[in-house]
């Protein structure tokens, strides 16, 4: 059975993986997220801000088997070609997304800082070295804040960018323009799914207009190489180069 659908990664530059591990992993990790950042499912008092960061620094317990998951290296192989990335050793920063309150001013357009500088830096270039994992740790419904991906806007920023580092900050006029006509997606599913996201594809945060508050991880995946025009893997076809 195929655990990632290829062809809908090379046209929408994103797929859905499902259950990379199980749904009660998920659950677990949570539990120790709640524990984290001091809160509780069962008082609604306490979420007054948008968004709470928590992390993932040691890849121990339930968060291991997410970094460790066959399902999830199966369909990294896939996308990016075996041996091509990294392993992570943890899940990294985790932002949690509380419902009722005002949403936070980070809803805007962009891609994430795909290529290191010299100097420790990072900035974004047409010659990456990362793609971007969203790993759910909660349920995540239409109304939950999913993110929002621009289907196919990878192409529009591949031929956009070129090998020069660029500040993510100046182009923020280049991300509201990518995929403008492009059909809107939105990253739902259940703890332990996960989404494969294409460095070039334009995404956005959104406000919370459900009841429950909302774990994702977005976690960079280190490629083993930069991607380049001429790379014949999936990650390679989806930019149209």
């Amino acid at each position: 059975m195929q655990i990632i659908d290829v062809d809908r990664f090379i046209t929408d530059g994103f797929a859905k993986v499902e259950a990379i591990v199980p749904q009660e992993v998920g659950d677990a990790a949570r539990a120790l997220l709640w524990r984290q950042i001091g809160l509780s499912p069962d008082d609604p008092s306490g979420w007054t801000k948008p968004v709470v960061w928590a992390s993932d620094l040691t890849g121990q317990g339930p968060f291991g088997q997410f970094t460790r998951s066959p399902k999830l290296r199966e369909a990294l192989d896939a996308v990016a070609g075996r041996g091509g990335w990294l392993p992570r050793g943890s899940t990294g920063n985790i932002p949690v997304r509380f419902p009722r309150v005002p949403p936070a001013d980070d809803l805007g357009w962009h891609i994430d800082h795909n290529t290191p500088r010299p100097d420790g830096t990072w900035g974004v270039s047409g010659r990456p070295a990362t793609m971007l994992l969203l790993v759910l740790f909660s349920e995540v419904g239409p109304d939950d804040a999913p993110t929002r991906v621009r289907a196919g806007s990878q192409r529009d920023v591949a031929g956009a960018l070129d090998a020069e580092v660029r500040d993510l900050m100046a182009l923020g006029q280049l991300f509201d323009d990518a995929g403008r006509d492009c059909p809107v997606a939105l990253a739902t599913g259940l703890p332990g799914d996960a989404y494969l996201v294409h460095p070039f594809t334009v995404h956005a945060a959104q406000e919370h207009h459900g009841t429950q508050p909302r774990f994702m991880a977005q976690m960079p995946v280190m490629l083993k190489k930069p991607l380049a025009p001429g790379d014949d893997t999936p990650l390679g076809r989806a930019t149209g180069w």
